[in-house]
């Protein structure tokens, strides 16, 4: 049987063997193209990208910590609940994490942390839908070079495309719309994927890679004092 044999990889000086990866943090409301975009993103970049998506962690709950409208310290508010909510006279749907969601949630920056500090690069998809949620990130990832990528889109396209997938709730954007962009963080380079496609979006977020990332260390730098326990 003959055996298979591989092309070595050509060396890379971008990704560090035995050093730290590089992160790509993309924050952005649900249905706004992370995930579409976090896929591009390791069709073009040469070296490999590991992408962590919370939905992965999400997925990786036990069914009954995935609540629907879970009542209070039962095992689906504990976890992640999705409950129906009024925003401003408009009903939509709320994501809320319980004690244990919000243990997973620490868990998932550090495992970003872990993989980055074992030489992998990185794309995290990710909804900062508290401050402290970008402070403990800050505080996860300060050894590490992290590029804060916000993704934007119009909310009328957003809730077209919610409305074409399945298993999303209306009004899930909605709800957090502007929330997971509401903490003053500088973001080393902006996507709007309303009008651009993934291509253009993911081009642009490359080019970013060229300068130094400062959008999270700075937010910490002006910031962290405030969430600091």
């Amino acid at each position: 049987m003959s055996q298979l044999s591989e092309t070595p990889l050509a060396p890379d000086s971008d990704t560090r063997i035995g050093g730290k990866g590089r992160i790509i943090l993309l924050n952005g409301s649900s249905s706004s193209g992370k995930t579409t975009l976090a896929i591009k993103l390791q069709q073009l970049l040469p070296e490999a990208y590991q992408h962590m998506a919370l939905d992965q962690f999400r997925d990786g709950l036990p069914d009954r910590f995935r609540g629907l409208n879970s009542p209070a310290q039962t095992p689906g508010a504990q976890g992640l609940n999705v409950v129906p909510r009024d925003l401003k006279g408009e009903r939509v749907t709320a994501i809320e994490f319980g004690s244990h969601g919000e243990q997973m949630l620490r868990g998932m920056r550090r495992a970003v942390a872990a993989f980055a500090s074992q030489g992998n690069n990185v794309i995290v998809d990710d909804l900062l839908f508290k401050p402290e949620y970008l402070h403990d990130y800050a505080l996860a990832l300060q050894k590490h070079e992290v590029w804060c990528v916000g993704v934007r889109c119009s909310l009328e396209r957003v809730n077209q495309r919610e409305a074409q997938r399945p298993g999303r709730f209306p009004g899930t954007a909605t709800s957090h719309f502007d929330q997971v962009h509401g903490h003053d963080l500088a973001y080393d380079v902006e996507v709007d994927t309303t009008d651009l496609n993934a291509d253009s979006c993911a081009q642009s977020i490359i080019a970013s890679l060229q300068r130094p990332p400062r959008g999270l260390q700075q937010w910490l730098a002006d910031h962290g004092d405030r969430y600091a326990v």
